[in-house]
């Protein structure tokens, strides 16, 4: 899409930018009989491969950083690409965009936004409190380095690949006999960027190399082996380009020559290649950018120059890994990572593939590790990857969810250093946040509003509906409390305290009071950028800023307790605090957005800003504050998950910490589609924002380990489909390392290191049986039980406690189970260790079943031995289709305490009856425009108009075309049941065919489950079946297939809000199908209930092959003495016995029963001492689903002479 500024993209839709993301579609096909690069295996698959270059499809590209310096690397063979950046080449130059006139019109704003008048103290702010410029600058992007190489058609055996392990990205492939390779990274240690360039053979490396950029620069030729591009940043908002920079390359090549003339490299038949890149830039700070550019850039190149690559090469890895193999993630592999990685996320909701997860979480510590390091700007919206001089949102900090979202995985994913920039940015906000506090506020202190840029404006940016929103200051003030939780390091405190005290101080000089409520509250602000009435967002203490002040006064105060100092002002704080709305429950059972029970003007907002309480903060818990708990849910329930890429991967986070590990990982398949990941893995808003790469790592850390309550809460929200894994590194609040594995969903062990004396309490699953806590070092171990899920433990510095079960359950149950006929499911348990005295062994089943015997008692079992219980259970009669849950669960007494410990399978209940789709149908969601009451699609009433669909040629039995496949809508009556709500049932599906498509919708947020085909032969295929939310045009992440240009209302009527029904196609497996088992969702529409509405299927029908005996046939001559021989061999390689014949004209054999993966063999005397080339014929026949089948083979023979 074109690149736009935030202004521009947030004048396009009423709410803001997400009324203009159109689908960014792109996808890959699996490749027959792909295997992953012996290098990604090497790497434990911890690697981006795919085997095409990017082409010029920067989203392809692969993005390498040292904090500093970045680039895109396109890995094309003709014509290699580097974007380039510099993370302080940003347009304009320092400037004040404080706006003077704000403070003169406060009083009157605050009394407008009192008094309910909100869209005249809108208008005022924008006329008064809009910075100046009132938009902000944007970060752009150096240029481009471009390698160009002579006759390159006809490679073969290409691949390339993003190693997270060590942050080289390479290009294999070979050409003309000669093998390639190609290798680039960006050096920290050594601050360039490393191309090396070698081939197996002598000379074959040539190339051209040269720069281009859309910046003001020139090219130059330094010397005969060096390019230079000098330029200076772009104009923006006014302010003229004022950042200088140059970069440099140089070629170090052995063999062959090398030479630079008017901007242009030539290297010829060399046998190797070393290409360095350094970039300096004038930027010094945010108000001086008189730096030696010119000198930073030929130092750092000649200090490069000066070292051999391995040994830059070593430097690199060794820097990065001193980083990246703090913290560890293993799931289990399958099949699916045998596919580029292009392919694993196009496939990855219709697939099981639990290391892609682990993936998704390392390419987020990677893209921090190489986006921000100590001394660097901090990450921005792309980190610091981009192409343009006009980015879209600019490229810049938006402080209402991008910046801090990028640095949650900091701390908990032991990154703490990469966290130094924001730090840094925050002392530089304190300064020129104080001059907005001052002639905008007439207040104390400092602030800074949703955004900022490398020059630290603070002001009001695009528009009062977005930008006025006053505690962007205080949540990056909070932040660094809670850096200081996991680091314990009082001298950062005592440094960055003045910047917290400092945001509190302007909060105590500007709140007022809410005159109905008598609430201290701020005015104006909003609840980040969703309207609370049509077009109005402005607002008098919204719940983010109460939350967020709560966190902020309370760091203050606690600082300020370890600092020994400002305790007057510790009482200020505190005082305020006091005086702080709650947080409310409304009506609907929610979370209040506002100060009072407003419902949101878009229903699935991206932002869900005030759950702010529930992640990152700790406002809201489990345990602590269960009727808020409660209410959190409910709001995640009427939001739904609908959501751009960051709004997706912030509720990974939301759901993690309702520690629901199921909804937690469904949001994870959701962000795994083209819709919201980019081929080279770039979260997608759309367009790319990084932040939703760093929130959904942050979002699997929370899901392993979770310490904001005070606690080591460990494996709190772990997913069923994460059955195996280990993980080690994590980080939690009090300073501890901790690690976990599990299998078949159970807990093994913890490990948890402190870096401090003193007591730390563990909660998980592990304490909840038999267990032992152990210090690795030795020595003994104080433990107290104090929940039956909890202990404390008083720990040493610098030891690791190992608490391990002792106990192992597990559950082997069948795949399928008939209501009303028993079934077999085995319990198995083991003691871990130590010998088990007894214990009693239940299988729990869903009400109404039956399962003897109800217990079974085992014991004494031996260390590591085991014991198994069979068990009969009996769905009972009528029991629904769909996916049921058994739970094992072993318990016990041991030392006067009971335990207990369980595992969960699950099956699918099918009880015959599969129906044809129409025959499901149960809800009503089409209706004539003079008869609406008819409707209740959503269950609050709602429907889509027949007029509308017949506008645009949808009206009943007519045939929709979506991607091939031929619907027809339900031929229906309008106002009777058109669709099926998904509730478990049994669909009729036959036929065999490539693709099965559903057309289909959600109501009350998107909607998705696990679905499964049951071809003919037995075998299942199962698949996420999911859609978005009907409500509104169509969302980037479905494939649109009809759009009704409005919707019906009770009593008749009308909402010019589209409807939206999207497709889905699901590859099929080329047999033929019995039925397709629909997801568990919902048993109907109801108000804020997610539900799920299918209103047709269809198969691209094509006839099925015809079975065949595989065989494997071979003929070969030989010598013995005289006498030539022919041997022949059939192997069969089907899945039944067959009779083989072989035939030849020295005589045939039959062997009867053969059975699969073995052979017929038979030698053949010719009696001759010479025979001619010729054919052997093998024919093997075998019965196959029923019917006798015959297929016939030839194996050519050479000529022997014997003589």
């Amino acid at each position: 899409m074109p690149d736009l500024t935030r202004r521009q993209l947030m004048k396009i839709g009423t709410v803001g930018a997400g009324a203009l993301m159109l689908p960014m579609q792109w996808t890959a096909v699996a490749r027959a009989g792909s295997v992953a690069p012996s290098e990604v295996r090497a790497a434990n698959d911890m690697a981006l491969w795919y085997d095409k270059g990017a082409g010029t499809d920067w989203l392809r590209a692969l993005p390498i950083g040292n904090g500093r310096l970045g680039a895109m690397v396109f890995g094309n063979v003709d014509a290699e690409r580097l974007q380039l950046n510099e993370d302080t080449v940003w347009g304009g130059g320092p400037y004040d965009q404080s706006n003077t006139k704000g403070l003169a019109a406060l009083p009157e704003i605050r009394r407008l936004v009192f008094e309910d008048q909100w869209s005249q103290a809108q208008t005022l702010i924008d006329q008064n409190m809009l910075g100046t410029p009132a938009g902000q600058l944007a970060y752009q992007t150096v240029g481009n380095i471009k390698l160009t190489f002579p006759g390159t058609s006809g490679f073969t055996e290409y691949n390339r690949q993003l190693d997270l392990t060590t942050a080289v990205t390479s290009v294999n492939y070979l050409l003309n006999g000669v093998r390639h390779k190609r290798e680039v990274f960006a050096s920290a240690p050594d601050q360039v960027i490393v191309v090396r360039l070698t081939a197996d053979k002598p000379g074959s490396i040539t190339f051209s190399a040269t720069f281009d950029s859309p910046q003001r620069t020139t090219l130059t030729s330094p010397d005969s082996t060096t390019v230079g591009l000098d330029g200076v940043s772009g104009n923006f908002e006014g302010i003229t380009g004022q950042v200088k920079f140059l970069a440099l390359a140089k070629a170090v090549a052995e063999g062959g020559t090398v030479t630079s003339s008017g901007g242009t490299l030539q290297v010829s038949a060399a046998d190797s290649v070393t290409l360095l890149i350094s970039i300096g830039s004038s930027y010094v700070n945010y108000k001086d950018v008189s730096g030696d550019y010119q000198g930073i850039a030929q130092r750092h190149l000649d200090a490069a120059q000066g070292k051999a690559y391995d040994t830059l090469r070593s430097r690199h890895v060794a820097d990065y890994q001193a980083l990246f193999k703090r913290t560890t993630l293993e799931l289990d592999r399958t099949d699916a990572a045998d596919q580029p990685t292009d392919v694993r996320i196009t496939q990855h909701g219709a697939v099981d593939d639990p290391q892609f997860s682990a993936l998704l979480f390392q390419f987020g510590r990677y893209l921090l590790i190489s986006c921000s390091r100590p001394g660097t700007q901090p990450a921005n919206l792309q980190g610091i990857w981009n192409d343009s001089l006009s980015p879209s949102w600019d490229s810049k900090y938006t402080i209402n969810a991008n910046l801090p979202m990028n640095y949650w995985p900091a701390d908990t994913t032991n990154l703490s250093e990469c966290y130094e920039p924001v730090f840094s940015m925050i002392q530089d906000l304190t300064v020129t946040g104080a001059r907005t506090a001052e002639v905008q506020y007439g207040a104390g202190g400092w602030v800074t509003h949703h955004n900022t840029d490398a020059w630290r404006a603070t002001s009001v940016v695009d528009g009062a509906l977005w930008g006025m929103w006053q505690t962007g200051g205080a949540w990056l003030a909070t932040m660094i409390w809670d850096h200081y939780l996991f680091t314990g390091d009082v001298e950062f405190l005592r440094k960055n305290y003045p910047a917290m005290k400092g945001s509190a101080q302007f909060f105590l000089d500007t709140l007022v009071e809410e005159p109905k409520l008598g609430y201290l509250v701020t005015n104006p602000s909003n609840s980040p950028e969703l309207p609370h009435h049509s077009n109005v967002s402005v607002a008098a203490g919204p719940t983010m800023d109460n939350q967020i002040l709560r966190d902020l006064f309370n760091g203050c105060a606690e600082a300020s307790e370890v600092l020994g100092v400002d305790a007057s002002f510790r009482a200020q704080v505190l005082a305020a605090k006091d005086r702080l709305p709650p947080m409310k429950i409304g009506s609907r059972g929610n979370i209040q957005e506002w100060l009072y029970d407003w419902v949101e003007t878009e229903r699935t907002h991206r932002h869900i800003s005030h759950l702010y309480g529930l992640h990152p903060s700790h406002q809201i818990t489990k345990r602590g504050t269960p009727e808020l708990y409660d209410a959190a849910r409910r709001t995640l329930e009427l939001r739904g998950d609908d959501g751009t890429g960051w709004s997706l991967a912030w509720k990974i986070n939301y759901w993690a910490r309702m520690e629901e590990g199921k909804r937690a990982h469904d949001l994870v398949r959701l962000l795994v589609t083209p819709a919201r990941l980019a081929p080279n893995m770039f979260d997608l808003h759309p367009p790319f924002q990084i932040d939703g790469n760093f929130g959904a790592t942050s979002g699997i850390a929370e899901m392993l380990l979770q310490s904001h309550t005070g606690e080591l809460h460990v494996l709190p929200a772990l997913p069923e489909a994460w059955r195996n894994g280990k993980v080690q590194g994590l980080r939690g609040r009090g300073g501890h390392t901790v690690g976990a594995a599990w299998s078949d969903g159970q807990a093994d062990e913890y490990l948890i290191t402190p870096d401090r004396d003193g007591v730390v309490k563990v909660r998980g699953g592990i304490f909840t049986g038999r267990h032992k806590v152990l210090d690795v070092a030795g020595g003994t171990v104080k433990v107290e039980k104090t929940e039956p899920d909890a202990v404390k433990i008083t720990a040493q510095a610098g030891h690791t406690y190992r608490a391990f079960a002792l106990q192992k359950v597990s559950v082997a149950a069948p795949a399928e189970v008939t209501p009303g006929q028993g079934a077999k499911a085995k319990v198995t348990v083991r003691a871990v260790e130590v010998s088990l005295a007894s214990a009693t062994v239940a299988l729990t089943a869903p009400e109404g079943w039956t399962v003897t015997p109800a217990q079974a008692n085992v014991g004494p079992l031996a260390p590591d031995a085991t014991a198994t219980v069979e068990f009969t259970l009996t769905p009972a009669t009528g029991a629904a289709a769909g996916t049921a849950v058994l739970t094992a669960v072993m318990s016990g007494t041991e030392a006067g305490e009971n335990w207990t410990a369980s595992a969960k399978a699950t099956v699918q209940v099918w009880g015959g009856g599969e129906k044809p789709l129409e025959e499901l149908f149960s809800n009503v969601g089409v209706t004539d425009d003079t008869n609406t009451n008819l409707g209740n699609f959503d269950g609050n009433g709602a429907s889509i108009s027949a007029q509308g669909l017949a506008s645009v040629g949808v009206t009943p039995g007519a045939t929709v075309t979506k991607n091939g496949l031929n619907f027809k809508w339900p031929n229906v009556a309008v106002g009777t049941p058109d669709n099926a709500i998904a509730s478990g049932q049994s669909l009729k599906v036959t036929g065999t065919g490539k693709t099965l498509g559903f057309l289909l919708t959600g109501t009350y947020g998107a909607v998705s489950g696990p679905a499964t085909i049951v071809y003919k032969d037995g075998t299942r295929q199962t698949f996420t079946l999911s859609s978005p939310d009907w409500y509104g045009a169509p969302r980037p992440e479905g494939d649109a297939a009809v759009v009704a240009p409005y919707q019906n209302r009770p009593n008749n009527q009308r909402q010019n809000t589209a409807a939206t029904i999207y497709y889905v196609g699901v590859a099929l497996q080329n047999k033929e199908i019995s039925r397709v088992d629909l997801p568990n969702i919902s048993a109907g529409a109801a108000n804020g209930v997610a539900t799920m509405h299918i209103f047709a299927v269809a198969l691209d029908s094509v006839t099925p092959p015809s079975p065949e005996v595989k065989l494997t046939v071979t003929a070969t001559t030989r010598c013995i003495g005289t006498s030539a021989y022919l041997a022949v061999t059939a192997v069969n390689n089907g899945d039944v016995p067959a009779t083989i014949t072989l035939t030849t004209p020295f005589g045939s054999k039959t062997v009867a029963d053969v059975a699969p993966g073995k052979q017929a063999y038979q030698s053949f005397n010719t009696r001759a001492t010479h025979i001619d080339a010729g054919t052997a014929t093998v024919k093997g026949t075998a019965t196959i689903d029923g019917k006798q089948v015959t297929s016939s083979y030839d194996a050519a023979y050479t000529a022997a002479s014997c003589s």
